[in-house]
């Protein structure tokens, strides 16, 4: 089955003063028929203006990843050091039994970013943090890893960890990038049980009968093969998570 969110179907709501896009239901933004996706609880789009904070807290048993479409972003999480991200980079933060203050500034050009809350699959634990300033650029075609809590997507234990591994979460969940040439098209296989989320960042792509624009989204549940086709050159991006909480 798949379920398509129409980016001017996105609930808004204003977190700490920042003007948030949301795909479920998020702080005063409440839609029954859009609670979560399994374990992925939230999906934010978020544009912040040049030095603009986004301060959250406390949060805790939360996975908050935070991919960044434009500009510049400096992290400030209490416990951890301060990290910058540039354009494609990733921070991601467990935030465990607890984590007080999170912040992330927009640079002087400002800072356009998606962050994606997902469950952990225990609760507890010690916080931690985990940021690729940039990935290396990504080739045409199909789907790398940005984040994982599957072990087999870790790198082996003779490699040396380079910008361009994998974040490790603790949700056995993924979290994928492509970039898909005009005319083509990249395909997924997961297994039964699972839950993926595409959200176009960029271009115009078609899944199945349906056809998504740049900030679109589709849920796509009881299946474990996806392909998505480019009508033009577009960047996507796609969750991968267990599906026992899907409300979409």
């Amino acid at each position: 089955m798949i379920v398509v969110r129409r980016q001017a179907s996105l609930g808004v709501v204003r977190d700490q003063g920042i003007p948030l896009r949301c795909h479920f239901s998020f702080r005063t933004y409440t839609n029954p028929a859009c609670g979560c996706c399994g374990r992925l609880r939230a999906l934010n789009a978020a544009t912040s203006a040049p030095g603009e904070i986004y301060r959250i807290g406390p949060e805790a048993s939360i996975d908050i990843l935070t991919w960044l479409l434009d500009g510049a972003l400096s992290t400030s999480v209490e416990g951890f050091p301060a990290e910058c991200i540039g354009v494609g980079g990733l921070h991601a933060v467990s935030t465990g039994e607890g984590v007080s203050r999170l912040e992330w500034r927009a640079g002087a050009d400002g800072a356009t970013f998606l962050q994606f809350w997902f469950l952990p699959d225990e609760e507890g634990g010690e916080p931690s943090q985990e940021t690729r300033l940039a990935f290396p650029a990504l080739e045409d075609g199909g789907f790398r890893i940005l984040a994982s809590g599957f072990p087999e997507d870790d790198p082996e234990e003779t490699q040396d960890i380079t910008d361009g591994s994998p974040v490790t979460i603790r949700s056995r969940s993924r979290l994928m990038d492509a970039c898909i040439p005009a005319g083509e098209g990249a395909c997924y296989d997961t297994t039964t049980g699972r839950a993926l989320y595409l959200i176009v960042v960029s271009g115009r792509v078609t899944i199945g009968n349906d056809m998504l624009a740049a900030g679109d989204a589709a849920a796509v549940t009881g299946e474990t093969t996806m392909t998505v086709i480019a009508d033009e050159n577009a960047v996507v991006l796609l969750a991968d998570t267990a599906a026992s909480e899907t409300v979409i």
